[in-house]
């Protein structure tokens, strides 16, 4: 077994619970609540998607729904314009061109305005089963960049990083591993070394260090 896979499997062992934390019941709100994460909590996106999905259920609504009336519900999120007039358009897109259902290519997804790869490989890993790449955000960045599996600072790069490091069946699993320990863990600022459970096979742990 690789070192990567090991770091893998006992991050596992630690974090059994560790599963995306935006609420959805269909692949449109996770979607949508994924779009809206940029820059905001899961927590805030949470709450959010509360009233959201009740006010406006499903693809028509939103598509129907004016750009005042999304700010209203979504207002609380940063770039909260911005996001009502991509979720608006990504809406009335999936409406006309794939009758209102979700698409499950990335070359698709990444048409709708607003969807970078990060995104698209949500949707397609946690609402369709299909592992194409790695979701990179800040925490699998950071957690990637410790443990000393990539150099690079390129989102893009990165992901080809542990594309090329793990098997494709675990590629989900590297992301809700990776983000709940930066969460609990490997915090940005001041990383808890002393309670890591790869800090002894970790380049960067201060417990490890002299």
């Amino acid at each position: 077994m690789s070192r990567a896979e090991q770091l893998l499997d006992t991050l596992a062992q630690s974090l059994p619970d560790a599963t995306i934390a935006l609420n959805f019941s269909n692949n449109w709100e996770l979607l949508a609540a994924t779009m809206l994460s940029a820059q905001s909590t899961d927590v805030k996106v949470n709450e959010v998607t509360a009233v959201l999905f009740v006010r406006f259920p499903g693809v028509k609504a939103v598509a129907e729904a004016s750009q005042g009336d999304l700010e209203v519900v979504i207002g609380s999120l940063g770039l909260f314009r911005q996001k009502a007039k991509h979720l608006r358009a990504t809406a009335a897109l999936i409406l006309t061109e794939h009758d209102g259902i979700v698409p499950a290519t990335m070359e698709e997804l990444l048409r709708f305005p607003g969807v970078a790869r990060k995104t698209a490989n949500v949707v397609l890993s946690n609402g369709f089963g299909i592992n194409v790449g790695v979701v990179v955000d800040t925490h699998v960045k950071r957690i990637a960049t410790r443990l000393g599996l990539t150099t690079h600072t390129d989102v893009n790069r990165i992901e080809q990083d542990l594309i090329r490091q793990f098997p494709a069946e675990r590629w989900l699993e590297i992301s809700d591993l990776f983000i709940h320990h930066g969460r609990r863990v490997c915090d940005a600022r001041r990383p808890r070394c002393d309670v890591c459970v790869v800090a002894a096979n970790c380049p960067s742990s201060t417990a490890t260090a002299g």
